[in-house]
């Protein structure tokens, strides 16, 4: 079962040093727990943006119902 999550986040590679925060939806494939590591989202949206995962920031994340 899968879950959306609205997200808001940095990209802190050299690219986007001007405009680098950023927010949308991410879906993840199996909901999040509250144990869960956040690391989960900033995988996808480093994915997305073909960027390593240690250049994505996750500023905040909310589940969409």
């Amino acid at each position: 079962m899968s879950a959306k999550y609205y997200t808001q986040f940095k990209l802190t590679d050299g690219e986007y040093r001007d405009g680098n925060e950023f927010s949308g939806v991410v879906e993840l494939s199996r909901p999040m727990d509250q144990n869960s590591d956040i690391t989960d989202i900033e995988a996808v949206l480093a994915k997305n943006f073909d960027l390593r995962q240690s250049e994505v920031q996750l500023v905040s994340w909310s589940r969409l119902h």
